[in-house]
């Protein structure tokens, strides 16, 4: 059958001799080849390659598959592939010919069990026997649920890899999971398959023209950009899709998922991704791009509850209601609407606010990426006397015009103000368009305009780039992980928040407007906040608790808010000591649990007196400081970095001396020790923040610990039970002679060892967290709710 095929179309002179086709043979098998993704987008994808690429010396099968039996399976995917469409710009006799060899290079099979794979993989045997072709590689595309990639994967893997010397390509659709936990557990199950450089996981916006093109545009305009892509000339940034048709139809997918899983997290991260990360020295080198594209991700700043306003269209939840036959009172806290506030810590962008937005029941259809720049000029001239192509006062911006809105068509826009572009003429024209259009408050005449010479559908653009193997325009598994680490504390965060409701369309006026306020954002039109459900109470709803918990005074309060108040307390702390006696010494514990609070005193408390203080550690694990299992590793990471502390009032705890890490000889606790006696008045700290582990553990002082419980030692090394097991920590004499201590206690895990301490008396051998009772000083507890109540 591919010979006759093959010398067909030679007949009309489109296609080399079957002895050119020299590369051999790609087998393309579309799992899912009657679904809704394939009929619209996925076939047409197929048929471009084939029109691209039936010259470059490859032969092509295309196998459509499904759970269908063979027959109504066969009858639904011809239907579609019938109604295949000509590109614009293709010849219509060439592409006649073409669609009838597509057509007929197409066939359908049923893959439901093993022995279904078994018999593909033989069908695709024999006829590379039969027409003596090698074979290059094979492309499976999974259009499927995500459930089901397991079992198709086993199969594939166990009957129908190709042979060695020929690659495998398997192309995965997003939800690639649903929190971090899930994308984890799916990525560990898919690897047990498939090597990461067989996988290509789509996200279709990567394939959109003008986000394609952001990268390409800033390798090709560095001359320009280079000295304005940076904190000091960026005013800020938005990567906005905004959408007319709500959910109705798909409430069962998007009441798992939500706006900031369907769109923000992936979408709209990646754009951002491409407009953040460093420059690559070979933009086509896919793998420094997904480097350094990782690299960006680890620069941005935790999320916080308030980083986000969100909303729901007010016909939601009645269409929940219907299409998921919920009982009448049932509420939907879902959001369909998300305003995110992103910053980077990234020396070129730290300060710079990105700005992500997504919605459906909105008043128009468009996506964009718009990098807005900072204006410093002041213009004498009248402005209706000035020349307003080139005036200075006018804004300037760059803007990856993504598609539909005013504008109709992807573009890249750059004002007139800033430079001409170079972009690459084969591909992009420059666009007169019509001049009084108005984009971003400002005629079209004020920009470059550029849209692209062929316009092609995204689903084009990723499987030619899966046919060519480019990898940077998928997502890897760590990439992908490292999306999900970003954006899960966040979903965690809000899952109960109350949304603002709006009407939908053009009648939401300013509901969702939103401002920027000290690091936050919120809406700008303030509405009564009316419960969900008033008879369920939301976090909102609860007030700070200020009680007893040890005879020591407590606060608590949902974790965000109690974060707020502990750092508010700090700085109240290290603001009057600087006034009393001129320097605040703070010593802080590491562990996870006081990230959120370093992030916090960064970005919130630029009236804290960091100029005036010095940081200690109370516990330090036994790695070299750049290890980011080293305690100083974060908290440099997530406050050093950020604050301005003088570098010598800095001390980090001397675990790494002469090449090697934590020996008794190199004497690391007397030097730390001596030290802190030299600074610190009578070794009294002002202050000192622990934590409390699940075994009654405080800084690195461990149950039933033979140093560092009692006695005259003040720096103590110590052995933990899990690794890294050495440790070096202030011992409990030395933290009990501070002037404060504040102890922050935070989540349900932590519920059990938060109960027992409340009962237990001074027991710091079975309970090291127990001992903590300043001689002189006072101790707060900061425990939030889920720990106290569980």
């Amino acid at each position: 059958m591919l010979r006759r095929v093959l010398c067909t179309v030679l007949f009309v002179g489109a296609l080399p001799s079957l002895a050119e086709a020299s590369q051999g043979h790609i087998s393309v098998v579309l799992l899912g080849a009657t679904g809704d993704l394939a009929k619209k987008y996925l076939w047409q994808g197929l048929f471009q390659l084939y029109l691209d690429q039936v010259s470059s010396g490859h032969s092509f099968t295309f196998h459509g598959a499904a759970l269908k039996a063979l027959e109504p399976g066969q009858r639904l995917m011809f239907d579609v592939l019938k109604k295949l469409s000509c590109p614009p710009d293709e010849s219509p006799n060439r592409c006649a010919v073409l669609k009838d060899q597509f057509l007929k290079l197409s066939q359908y099979h049923q893959l439901k069990t093993a022995e279904n794979y078994t018999m593909l993989n033989r069908e695709i045997e024999t006829l590379l026997r039969q027409e003596g072709l090698k074979e290059a590689g094979r492309i499976f595309y999974f259009s499927v649920p995500p459930f089901a990639y397991t079992e198709i994967a086993r199969h594939i893997n166990s009957s129908c890899r190709p042979p060695p010397g020929a690659w495998l390509r398997v192309v995965l659709e997003k939800p690639f999971g649903h929190d971090l936990e899930s994308a984890q557990q799916l990525a560990a199950e898919l690897m047990s398959f498939f090597r990461e450089e067989e996988m290509y996981r789509v996200d279709h916006y990567l394939g959109k023209q003008a986000v394609a093109h952001i990268l390409p545009f800033r390798d090709q305009n560095r001359q320009f950009l280079d000295p304005i892509w940076n904190r000091h000339h960026v005013e800020r940034v938005e990567v906005v899709l905004k959408e007319t048709v709500d959910a109705k139809g798909r409430t069962s997918f998007y009441e798992q998922y939500g706006v900031i899983r369907d769109v923000l997290q992936n979408h709209l991260t990646e754009a951002l991704m491409f407009l953040t990360m460093e420059l690559p020295a070979n933009v086509s080198r896919a793998e420094e791009v997904l480097q350094y594209k990782l690299q960006a991700f680890q620069s941005l700043w935790g999320l916080e509850r308030n980083s986000a306003v969100l909303g729901q269209y007010q016909a939601y939840a009645s269409q929940v209601q219907e299409e998921l036959q919920k009982a009448p009172d049932y509420i939907s806290t879902t959001p369909t609407f998300a305003g995110v506030l992103v910053h980077s810590g990234s020396l070129r962008w730290e300060g710079v606010p990105f700005l992500l937005t997504s919605g459906k029941a909105l008043d128009e259809r468009v996506g964009y990426v718009r990098v807005l720049f900072k204006n410093q000029a002041y213009c004498t001239q009248s402005e209706t006397l000035r020349d307003a192509g080139h005036s200075q006062c006018k804004a300037k911006q760059i803007i990856f015009y993504i598609g539909h809105g005013a504008l109709n068509t992807p573009a890249v826009l750059v004002s007139r103000n800033l430079f001409r572009p170079v972009m690459p003429e084969g591909s992009w024209r420059e666009d007169v368009g019509q001049p009084d259009l108005r984009v971003f408050g400002q005629p079209l005449s004020d920009y470059h305009v550029y849209v692209p010479v062929k316009e092609r559908d995204a689903y084009s653009v990723l499987i030619s780039n899966i046919y060519h193997g480019r990898k940077d325009f998928f997502i890897t598994t760590e990439n992908l992980l490292a999306s999900w680490a970003f954006w899960t504390p966040l979903l965690n965060s809000i899952s109960n928040q109350p949304l603002r409701l709006y009407p939908g369309g053009v009648e939401n006026q300013h509901l969702l407007d939103f401002e920027m306020v000290s690091g936050e954002v919120a809406f700008t039109v303030a509405e009564p906040m009316e419960l969900l459900n008033p008879s369920k109470l939301m976090p909102s709803d609860y007030k700070t608790i200020q009680a007893k918990f040890r005879q020591s005074p407590l606060v608590s309060a949902w974790s965000e808010d109690l974060i707020s108040q502990l750092a508010s307390d700090m700085e109240k702390a290290a603001s009057r000591t600087v006034a009393h006696t001129g320097q605040f010494h703070l010593a802080l514990s590491g562990g996870s649990s006081p990230v959120v609070l370093f992030q916090r005193l960064a970005r919130h408390h630029y009236a804290f007196p960091w100029k005036h203080t010095h940081i200690w550690l109370v516990d330090e694990r036994c790695v070299p400081l750049t290890d980011t299992e080293s305690n100083f590793f974060s908290l440099h990471n997530h406050l050093l970095q950020s604050v301005r502390v003088p570098y010598f009032n800095v001390h980090p705890m001397p675990v790494h001396l002469n090449q090697r890490l934590c020996v008794e000889e190199d004497r690391g606790t007397e030097l730390y020790t001596k030290e802190i006696m030299a600074l610190v008045a009578n070794a009294s700290f002002d202050l000192v923040l622990l934590g409390v582990g699940t075994d009654g553990h405080t800084a690195s002082l461990f149950p039933h610990s033979e140093n560092g419980l009692e006695g005259a030692q003040t720096v103590v090394l110590t052995e933990s039970p899990v690794k890294p097991h050495q440790r070096m920590s202030l011992s409990l004499p030395l933290i009990n002679k501070a002037r404060q201590v504040f102890v922050l206690v935070l989540g349900k895990g932590k519920h059990e060892i938060t109960t027992l301490l409340s009962r237990v008396g001074h027991e710091p051998r079975k309970w090291p967290a127990s001992g903590v009772s300043p001689s002189s000083g006072q101790v707060v507890w900061y425990v939030d709710y889920e720990a106290l109540l569980g």
